[in-house]
C-alpha cells in the first residue's frame, strides 16, 4: 500500500521520489485525495471478494463458486444499470441501489431454494443461485439494450468493467462500516467453517448449529461483497482464484485459509489496480486486469501438482 502510494503517471510515469512530493502541492494532493481513497477501497474489494469465495467454497464444497454466486454480483449490476437509466444517477443512488439489489439476489436464492423440491439444501441453493444470477444478467442485458448510446450505455459498460478511477474518500468512507462488520464476523468464525463443511448431521452431532450458522456466514460474506461492488462495479476472478492459492499455502483449515485469502486478495487486488493505471496513459479498468491475472493463475495452479495441505 505504502509503495502504491508513489507509483502513478504524474508528475513522470513510474515512482515519485519523496523530495519532489513534498515540493510539489499538484502531488501531494493528487496522492492523498486520489490515490489513497483507491488503494484503501483496492484493499477492502480484495480482501472481502476473497473472504466471500472462501466461505461459499468451504460452506458449499465446490471449488468453483465464487462471489457471483447465489445472484450477489449479478443483482448488484441490475442495480446499477437500473439506477443510471431510471433513478437519479450520482454516485450514491448507483451505490444504493447496487447494494439493495445484491442482497435482494441473495433473497431471492433463499426463497427459491426453498421452494424447489430437487435434491438437498445445497444442492438446491446451488441451483437457485443459478437460475437468479441468470435472470438479473438477463435483465442487465435488456437495460443495455435501452440505454442510451451516447450518454447511458458507456456508463453502464464501464461500471460493468469494473474501476476504482472514481473513489474518493467520501466514498470509501460511507462502505467502510458494511466491509468490517462483515470481514470481522466471518473472520470471528472462521474456525467453524471446518465444522459448516461436514454434513449436517456430523456438525450437529459436533455441537454446531449448521442450518442457522450457514446463513450467519452467507449473511456476514455477502454484506461487504455488495458494499463493494456498489462503488466498484463487477471485478472477476478475485473471489475464485485467491481461496485456491491460499489453500493451496496454508492447507484447507479455515482457521489459516481464511485470512490468508483475506491478506493475498488484498494484496493481489492492489497490485492489479497499480497495474492497470501505470501501465498505459489511459487507465485499463480493474475488472480487465483481474481477469486476465487470475485467469492466467488458475491455468498454472491447476497444472502444478497439489501439495500435502492443499485440497
Amino acid at each position: 500500500m505504502g509503495a502504491s502510494l508513489f507509483l502513478g503517471r504524474y508528475p513522470t510515469p513510474g515512482w515519485i521520489s519523496l523530495e519532489r512530493l513534498n515540493s510539489d502541492a499538484m502531488a501531494q494532493s493528487l496522492v492523498w485525495n486520489l490515490r489513497a481513497p483507491r488503494i484503501v477501497v483496492a484493499i477492502l474489494l480484495g480482501a472481502s471478494l476473497a473472504c466471500a469465495g472462501a466461505v461459499f467454497q468451504t460452506i458449499f464444497g465446490n471449488p468453483l463458486i465464487e462471489p457471483g454466486f447465489l445472484g450477489v454480483s449479478q443483482g448488484a449490476a441490475f442495480g446499477a444499470a437500473f439506477s443510471i437509466l431510471f433513478l437519479v444517477n450520482s454516485a450514491w443512488a448507483v451505490q444504493a441501489s447496487a447494494a439493495l439489489f445484491a442482497l435482494l439476489g441473495l433473497g431471492l436464492s433463499y426463497l427459491l431454494a426453498r421452494r424447489v423440491r430437487y435434491g438437498g439444501w445445497l444442492l438446491r441453493l446451488v441451483l437457485a443461485g443459478i437460475a437468479v444470477s441468470a435472470l438479473f444478467s438477463s435483465a442487465v442485458g435488456v437495460l443495455k439494450y435501452i440505454a442510451d448510446p451516447l450518454r447511458e450505455l458507456p456508463e453502464i459498460t464501464f461500471w460493468l468493467l469494473g474501476g476504482l478511477s472514481s473513489i474518493s474518500w467520501p466514498r470509501a468512507l460511507s462502505i467502510l462500516p458494511a466491509v468490517l462488520l462483515g470481514l470481522f464476523v466471518c473472520y470471528r468464525m472462521r474456525w467453524r467453517m471446518n465444522l459448516l463443511a461436514l454434513s449436517d448431521e456430523t456438525a450437529f452431532s459436533l455441537g454446531a448449529a449448521p442450518g442457522r450458522e450457514r446463513i450467519l456466514l452467507l449473511v456476514a460474506a455477502v454484506l461487504p461483497t455488495a458494499a463493494v461492488i456498489s462503488v466498484a462495479g463487477m471485478v472477476g476472478w478475485v473471489g475464485l482464484i485467491i481461496p485456491h492459492m491460499a489453500r493451496r499455502l496454508f492447507g484447507a483449515d479455515g482457521r489459516y485459509a481464511l485470512p490468508a485469502a483475506m491478506l493475498i486478495g488484498a494484496i493481489f487486488t492492489v497490485l492489479c489496480d497499480d497495474l492497470g493505471r501505470t501501465l498505459f496513459t489511459g487507465e485499463i479498468p480493474l475488472g480487465i486486469v483481474t481477469s486476465l491475472l487470475g485467469a492466467l493463475t488458475f491455468l498454472i495452479l491447476m497444472m502444478r501438482p497439489v501439495n500435502v495441505k492443499g485440497v
